[in-house]
């Protein structure tokens, strides 16, 4: 069966729920999704990933252990976490234990563990994972990118925080945060599993119940500075870690999505056999590896890519991805490199649909991207009916992506 989408009303709020009906194996899986909640809401920096964890550590009344013990004691899988623009909170299990799940997914929701001690150890742990991002390279090379393209914009912000600003948020930002964005008006469900779509909505609805009502929000759209500029960053490496990015003009509802998927390919997210590895890697040896995509997202769109390769080529290399994205602007892509890319995409489809996760995975981003749900094999339909005049015309189109910005974070270049 495929996802199918409805509308649940709670407490006079319109919630849609994302089912797919799935006999194969005797579980049920669930996901909250609060759109509008992640880390780009941030009322301090690494709030949100913080209040993801504090979800994660049981509530007040059993603690972290006690919780952890009734979830492990039944094989239940019940976590949190946060992306850039979503919030999600997860629930899975047997089929015959899903009830119990429910019940303490509502004492969760009911009941935090809004307890100094689970405040402090969830910033220990933070903290010393920020400790550690100080000698990933790859790490600071990304994130000083973001920074030259979106400018004063919660993007150009560490999603984890600083060390200083995890220090600093208390339990009532948190609170404030679950508060005023994990509501109704924010929430979609989606759910899938050994159940038909009666019961599922029954289920939902009790959980839903425990939500408040939230003021409803959109994030800002953020667009990244169209300039060519590099920033070099010194420290104590043999190796340079380049980050590069630009703008790219493709919105996340775009009819000519499909298109972008196809152009990303050819140039750098398909690995081996992509134009940035053959020209880059392959011809020229300047690289271990070089990757490039089209990043499209509600809140903001971007081509990026990153390579590594040894400090005394980093300039060569950051020159050879000029030319690489420049040519591919000019004289666009060949036919064997459009087949090739058809015959790849196309065929790999059923690995991409496998399994009910990734289904409803991809019924959420159809209903999230406002597509109907089945539009990703229509749009393959389209993938395998595309022209390289079609295609090529799209690229020229997109001339945006040649105002690059490079981060370099290197080691000095040795006097010979």
């Amino acid at each position: 069966m495929s996802a199918t989408l409805t509308q649940l009303e709670i407490n006079n709020t319109k919630v849609p729920l994302i089912f797919e009906e799935d006999n194969t194996l005797p579980i049920v899986s669930m996901q909250l999704i609060f759109q509008n909640a992640g880390s780009l809401t941030d009322a301090k920096d690494g709030l949100v990933k913080l209040t993801a964890k504090l979800l994660n550590e049981g509530t007040k009344k059993d603690g972290s252990v006690g919780f952890a013990t009734k979830l492990e004691n039944r094989a239940i899988s019940l976590s949190s976490h946060a992306g850039a623009e979503t919030f999600v909170v997860e629930l899975s299990s047997l089929k015959s234990e899903f009830d119990y799940g429910l019940s303490l997914l509502e004492e969760l929701l009911r009941d935090p563990n809004y307890t100094p001690e689970a405040l402090d150890q969830i910033k220990t742990q933070t903290i010393g994972t920020l400790k550690r991002k100080e000698s990933d390279f790859d790490y600071i090379s990304n994130l000083k990118l973001k920074g030259m393209l979106f400018p004063n914009t919660p993007l150009a912000k560490p999603s984890l925080g600083t060390v200083k600003s995890v220090e600093g948020i208390k339990l009532k930002d948190i609170q404030a945060h679950i508060e005023t964005h994990l509501g109704l008006e924010n929430a979609i469900v989606v759910m899938g599993g050994d159940l038909n779509s009666s019961e599922a909505s029954q289920m939902v609805t009790k959980v839903l119940a425990l939500l408040p009502h939230v003021k409803p929000s959109t994030i800002p759209t953020m667009k990244p500075v169209a300039k060519e500029q590099t920033k070099e960053t010194i420290v104590e490496s043999k190796q340079a870690y380049v980050y590069f990015g630009s703008p790219l003009s493709v919105a996340y509802d775009a009819k000519d999505r499909y298109v972008a998927k196809v152009a990303s390919f050819i140039l750098g997210s398909s690995g081996f056999g992509s134009r940035l590895m053959e020209e880059i890697r392959v011809k020229k040896g300047l690289a271990y590896s070089v990757y490039s995509r089209f990043n499209i997202n509600k809140t903001h769109s971007y081509f990026g890519g990153y390579l590594q390769t040894k400090v005394e080529s980093g300039n060569e290399a950051v020159q050879s991805v000029k030319e690489v994205i420049n040519g591919f602007i000019q004289k666009g892509v060949t036919q064997e490199e459009l087949t090739a890319a058809q015959q790849f995409l196309i065929g790999s489809e059923p690995l991409r649909n496998e399994t009910l996760s990734q289904r409803l995975n991809r019924a959420f981003h159809e209903y999230y991207t406002h597509q109907p749900l089945g539009s990703t094999a229509e749009n393959l339909k389209k993938i395998e009916a595309l022209t390289l005049d079609q295609l090529n015309g799209f690229i020229k189109e997109h001339h945006e992506i040649n105002a690059l910005s490079f981060s370099v974070v290197t080691g000095k270049k040795s006097q010979q």
